[in-house]
């Protein structure tokens, strides 16, 4: 991989920490707005892994979601809090792999503040249904790939690239540390 990012003439990699990195982790957050959620048990026909919708990236980085205290995923936690979290914010752009802590709660100024007419679906006693609780994902490692200027900017820059034959790519890429 070194090969191509060393036949560049701009750089490719900046690693981003503390208030800079939270910002970019709530941006790209915001524009998938679901991710891969992957428990350590692998065992059983998903893996350890499931789509969830984030309800909030906090000040600190940290990742909240909603989830039934009966679920395979709450049981997994429970046994073993590190996760995996998978991002795609667009076809071209906004990839995030995260690994972190979680943690459950069943704070209900915590589920209040997440809570959402949409999930009555899932928790239909509304947001005091006695099976809902909260995950907290403090993020322990986390690295990023994106484009600089935006997928019509990288688009033109690779055209270019090709017809010329030059490496013109518009990605960026490192280690988000809050």
């Amino acid at each position: 991989m070194d090969s191509i990012n060393k036949n560049q003439s701009e750089e490719n990699r900046k690693d981003l920490v503390g208030k800079e990195a939270i910002d970019r982790l709530k941006e790209m957050v915001k524009d998938a707005e679901t991710c891969f959620f992957c428990t350590a048990d692998a065992s059983g026909e998903t893996g350890g892994t499931r789509p969830m919708s984030v309800r909030d990236v906090d000040d600190q980085g940290n990742l909240w979601f909603l989830s039934a205290s009966d679920s395979h995923k709450n049981a997994s936690i429970a046994a073993d809090p590190a996760v995996r979290l998978f991002f795609q914010g667009s076809k071209h752009a906004e990839f995030l792999s995260m690994n972190g802590a979680a943690t459950i709660t069943r704070d209900k100024a915590v589920i209040k503040k997440l809570w959402g007419f949409v999930l009555k679906t899932w928790f239909t006693e509304g947001e005091d249904d006695p099976r809902i609780t909260a995950i907290k994902v403090t993020p322990t490692n986390a690295y990023y790939w994106d484009n600089k200027h935006g997928s019509a900017v990288a688009g033109a820059k690779m055209l270019v690239g090709a017809v010329v034959g030059k490496t013109l790519d518009d990605s960026i890429e490192g280690k988000l540390k809050p």
